[in-house]
């Protein structure tokens, strides 16, 4: 590599990191953190008040079902879940304490609990303005024929972009970033190489992914639930073992929330701005609320528009409020956080591990890393599919799986910081044209939500 490359490659790295780090800043923080605001006072807070409604609905009580759909109400949340639950549970937890210390915890709560609402309105779009081919019986949904569908035409270009952004950062963040961890921790822990991880993943994608949204979602209502447990119970058995420590914590993280974090050993002690952005930036990331990626899942779902928001509002409550929780306390009990020694990430929480279960630890992450970023891999392939459908049309969809289960290949065997950067940015940017549409859409949407719960109440659903 001659000079100029060398030279320009670094010039490349240090704008996408950049360009990464001024998308997720203060500006989009506070753009998702009022729209939950603004929605849930809209709604009357149906994040406390359906609640209950929601889990019933899982269960199959009080369903109103649709004729259109391709996915029953579960299936569509765990393919929903499957790509929230990922590495930003394990790792971005991480991060995002020693960033921002324990106060970050409480605004990940906070935008989780908020986010529940942003969901609910996203998904009920969604459905209200999705494509139904009836003679394939196909369904294409997402914030881009939400716009398309739902709004004047000079807002038309935002459907594009959104949909432009979806396929990229689905190609990055939903794919090889993924594989790349995978491989990683699958190395580090039984020397197998990063081709050979890299070739069995990239099979077992595409398996998955060429029987399209209906075996994604039965593969998706498979894993979830049994990854989501076995990090359950690791996680509550390192928190047993320091339940003693509990309550100092909540205190510390309510305290920390509003004045930022003292130094406490090697922790540099932060201020009150970064406590914030840590947090809900690393909350939004992982639940992707606001975003509009889960609504493109829902759409598939046989179901009416608003109860299966009602749905989806579960998502931010699993992935962060529980999922993100356990990382969060099996991270800050350990002091781990305080004394990273040079770990970071899923390293970190790997050695938290450590400390409890011993080598055993380093399996128990390996596992979960696995099967969160697998997930998260063939839920985000159907993310890009609907860009590529709304971009090309269905004609390029096949040929689009293929590519994505090489692209899982690629990015076990190769760093790709740069492209990773850049794709994290675009997964940022689709929170704007997401987030415009669902405010201009709400007039038309909160009749349907005032009409579900009359009809709720009177006991017709």
């Amino acid at each position: 590599m001659n000079k100029a490359e060398s030279t320009f490659q670094t010039v490349l790295s240090e704008f996408a990191a950049s360009f990464s780090s001024a998308v997720w800043g203060l500006p989009l923080v506070i753009l998702l953190f009022s729209a939950g605001i603004l929605f849930s006072f809209w709604l009357l807070f149906p994040q406390i008040k359906m609640f209950k409604h929601s889990i019933m609905i899982i269960f199959g009580k009080q369903v109103a079902t649709s004729d259109v759909g391709e996915l029953s109400h579960f299936q569509a949340l765990c393919t929903a879940l499957s790509a929230t639950i990922g590495l930003g549970n394990i790792a971005g937890v991480a991060v995002a304490i020693v960033a921002g210390g324990p106060g970050a915890v409480f605004w990940m709560w906070a935008a989780g609990f908020l986010g529940m609402t942003t969901k609910l309105v996203s998904i009920s779009l969604s459905l209200t303005y999705r494509n139904h081919d009836k003679a394939t019986g196909v369904i294409h949904g997402g914030p881009m024929y939400t716009i398309k569908n739902g709004l004047p035409k000079p807002f038309r270009p935002l459907a594009y972009l959104f949909a432009i952004f979806t396929l990229l950062g689905a190609l990055g963040i939903g794919n090889m970033f993924q594989s790349n961890q995978m491989a990683s921790i699958v190395k580090n822990v039984t020397s197998l190489p990063e081709y050979a991880s890299g070739i069995i993943f990239a099979i077992l994608a595409s398996l998955v992914l060429i029987g399209g949204i209906k075996r994604i979602g039965k593969v998706a209502s498979a894993l979830v639930p049994s990854m989501v447990v076995i990090y359950l119970l690791g996680s509550l058995g390192i928190i047993l073992v320091n339940i003693n420590q509990i309550p100092d914590l909540i205190v510390q993280i309510f305290t920390d929330a509003f004045t930022g974090t003292a130094a406490i050993g090697g922790f540099a002690g932060v201020g009150f701005k970064e406590v914030v952005i840590q947090g809900v930036r690393r909350a939004v990331f992982s639940n992707e609320a606001g975003l509009g990626s889960s609504a493109m899942a829902h759409a598939a779902a046989k179901s009416t528009p608003i109860q299966e928001g009602i749905v989806g509002m579960l998502e931010p409550f699993l992935d962060t409020i529980v999922v993100c929780s356990l990382s969060a306390f099996v991270i800050l009990t350990t002091g781990v956080w305080s004394n990273t020694g040079g770990l970071a990430g899923s390293e970190l929480t790997a050695h938290a591990f450590n400390l409890v279960y011993g080598n055993f630890g380093t399996y128990i992450v390996m596992i979960s890393v696995i099967l969160f970023a697998f997930s998260t891999i063939i839920s985000w392939s159907y993310y890009g599919e609907q860009g590529v459908a709304f971009l090309f049309g269905d004609k390029l969809i096949t040929p689009y799986r293929y590519l994505f289960s090489a692209f899982v290949f690629i990015g076990a065997i190769i760093k790709l910081q740069t492209v990773l950067d850049i794709s994290d940015a675009l997964i940022g940017l689709m929170a704007i044209p997401n987030i415009l549409a669902n405010i201009l859409l709400m007039p038309k949407l909160y009749p349907q939500f005032k009409k579900y719960k009359a009809d709720l109440k009177a006991g017709r659903i």
